[in-house]
């Protein structure tokens, strides 16, 4: 199977669906056409996943396709944004018809959980390595950036934390438990918190999405933001399967292990009190930003330097 044998097969049909919205030519001609309306700002993001780094060797097509839009579609959702498109650049080492139909299925799956229609790409040989990038718009001047934090406002996450990172334990379990298929399933189909994204881009100061561990996320908040911030431990939540797997220990991965793509969320007070039910419902206040420097949590002082800045692909470490 050729190259444009494959694209017309497997992932045109991805951009056919013709629902409202910025896009107003996808895949097939030289490039894409996306029309912003008036007093809107275009939001867009790019990742890439390269196999054997951001998914493990061999890793199931299906999953891969979901999980690789959802974590593009995340930062969508920590500004605020309204999805509408993606692009798909992938580079394959073989073409595998069967391995093609699953991975395009999942694509798929999760383009219509999210809202987002292909808009184009490219397909290449070599290593397996996916790039996405991601459009969304958001009302003029209405992005929610990470340098919004005051002091004195509200620290807020949704979602339970740790889950994902736990999940790693567990990939080749042969049996696993009803937990493990629950920590498992947040690390296969994470779900980008695109539903919170309008309440957050009307209430919050500040955001980003959880992607490294609470702590480094949270610490680049501070660190764009020029500020500090102190955090209960206890009030961190925590699945009933991560603390039934991990006991003592499930702290410690909602503090650092990274792929949860929930939203760590700053409220100045007054937006908090005034924000709907159907938001604050969904997250849970750990702490509140202050305006002395430094990452507190439960009155010790991490230190940002101390904090992991998250994962440096050319250490190979946080």
């Amino acid at each position: 199977m050729g190259e444009f044998e494959l694209i017309r097969r497997f992932f045109l049909p991805l951009g056919e669906r013709q629902e409202s919205g910025s896009l107003m030519l996808g895949p097939g001609d030289d490039c894409a056409i996306q029309r912003i309306p008036a007093g809107r700002d275009l939001v867009f993001s790019v990742d890439a996943l390269v196999e054997g780094v951001h998914f493990p060797r061999n890793y199931r097509p299906d999953y891969l396709g979901w999980r690789a839009l959802a974590v593009a579609a995340s930062d969508l959702a920590a500004m605020g944004a309204d999805p509408e498109c993606f692009t798909l650049a992938l580079t394959l080492p073989a073409v595998d018809e069967q391995w093609l139909e699953d991975f395009s299925a999942g694509l798929r799956r999760a383009s219509e959980a999210f809202g987002l229609q292909l808009a184009g790409g490219d397909t290449t040989s070599g290593p397996l390595t996916l790039s996405l990038q991601v459009h969304g718009t958001v009302e003029q001047g209405g992005g929610v950036r990470r340098s919004g934090a005051r002091a004195g406002d509200l620290i807020a996450v949704s979602g339970t934390l740790g889950n994902a990172g736990a999940a790693l334990d567990y990939l080749s379990e042969p049996a696993p438990s009803a937990d493990i298929l629950a920590v498992l399933e947040h690390y296969h189909r994470p779900w980008p918190r695109l539903d919170l994204a309008g309440e957050v881009r009307r209430y919050a100061s500040a955001a980003i999405d959880i992607s490294d561990g609470l702590l480094a996320d949270l610490g680049h908040i501070l660190a764009a933001s020029r500020v500090g911030a102190r955090i209960a431990s206890d009030r961190v939540p925590l699945s009933a399967a991560l603390s039934r797997l991990k006991g003592s220990k499930a702290l410690n991965y909602a503090l650092r292990s990274g792929d949860d793509y929930e939203l760590c969320v700053c409220f100045a007070p007054e937006s908090w009190e005034s924000a709907p039910e159907s938001l604050k419902s969904q997250l849970t206040v750990i702490g509140a930003v202050t305006a002395e420097p430094g990452l507190y949590l439960d009155g010790v002082d991490c230190g940002l330097e101390a904090v992991p800045a998250g994962y440096d692909h050319f250490r190979g470490k946080s």
